[in-house]
């Protein structure tokens, strides 16, 4: 018998023991990045899986008709692999005495608190010396563009973007479905980003074979999403020169307008606390965008800027944990 998320509990090693322990670990010191160094991580490897496929099956000549079902054909196949992987995890976690181990490394690994946080940080670090080139290049592992035309600017709002998703997808998103489903949901969900990170956008060579990647992306984070946004709101509260208020108004007002149906929650939530405009007009590697922007502040973002959003972030990080201790106490209350 499994014991996945908020139906088990009763095994080896109680997933949401695990899945708390991992959060503590992974914003203290990070995903395990030293092991990486030796063996691919997990997303990197199916994103490369991907995008080869990608490569084999989605060629020009071919019609948008059999371009979308050939990448529905590719989003069933790497969902079921993700569902099969994630459910042996699981079993050897919940049947062997040290099986958790596996579990617990692959939790810190495709969580991303630490890491985003870093990343951001990086970008900040750049712009404060002067070096744009430098914060260029910190910046491009976040994002799916060209970051080489950006000025100061653009790199400071892009940079807030790619952290406010980044909560959303990267650390509310994993916890919701483990929370509910164990491992393997939180493998399907991940799955599903990384296809839609790669596949998902909206140019002439992606529309059609992504269309599937980008959709399941929009129905497995529209709940987690708003969740992050209203994280982000409640986090304003605890944060220096941060508006709470606006945070909600903002949410609730512009979360529409942005480009991805439900990081628009995370992106606008972030943009009225922090009295910013985000979004805008973007280029792609294959055309140019002219999208609305989300928050009624300053477009003139800035590094120091950058650092605000980290506050913010760690704070709304601290939110999501507290939430998962409080589903552990009540689990041991229950079961005591």
């Amino acid at each position: 018998m499994f014991s996945f998320g908020l139906v088990g509990g009763t095994h080896a090693f109680d997933p949401l023991v695990l899945l708390l322990t991992a959060l503590g670990v992974e914003a203290l010191v990070g995903g395990f990045e030293a092991l990486f160094r030796f063996i691919p991580h997990p997303e990197q490897a199916l994103a490369r899986t991907i995008g080869s496929l990608e490569a084999k099956l989605n060629r020009e000549k071919r019609s948008p008709m059999d371009r979308a079902i050939r990448g529905l054909f590719l989003a069933a196949v790497m969902i079921g692999v993700a569902l099969g992987i994630g459910v042996g995890v699981a079993w050897l976690s919940q049947n062997h005495d040290f099986g958790w181990i596996v579990e617990f490394v692959l939790l810190a690994a495709l969580i991303n608190q630490r890491s985003l946080y870093n990343r951001m940080g990086s970008v900040a670090r750049s712009m404060g010396g002067g070096n744009l080139e430098s914060a260029r290049a910190a910046l491009q592992p976040m994002v799916n563009r060209d970051t080489a035309l950006m000025d100061d600017h653009g790199i400071a709002r892009t940079t807030i973007e790619a952290g406010a998703e980044g909560f959303g997808a990267g650390v509310v998103a994993p916890v919701f479905w483990y929370v509910l489903f164990g491992f393997p949901g939180l493998a399907v969900c991940r799955t599903i980003s990384v296809m839609d990170r790669v596949i998902g956008h909206p140019t002439p060579r992606y529309r059609a074979f992504g269309m599937t990647a980008a959709r399941l992306n929009d129905a497995v984070h529209l709940i987690p999403s708003c969740l992050s946004g209203i994280f982000l709101a409640f986090a304003a509260l605890f944060a220096p020169t941060a508006q709470p208020g606006s945070a909600l108004r903002i949410m609730m007002r512009d979360s529409s307008k942005y480009r991805s149906l439900g990081a628009g929650w995370p992106v606008a939530a972030v943009a009225g606390a922090l009295n910013l405009a985000l979004a805008g007009p973007r280029r792609y590697a294959e055309k140019a965008l002219g999208d609305p922007w989300v928050g009624s502040g300053t477009a003139q973002v800035e590094g120091n800027d950058i650092r605000r959003a980290q506050y913010l972030f760690a704070i709304a990080c601290l939110i999501d944990a507290m939430i998962v201790a409080a589903l552990v106490i009540v689990r041991l209350n229950i079961s005591g």
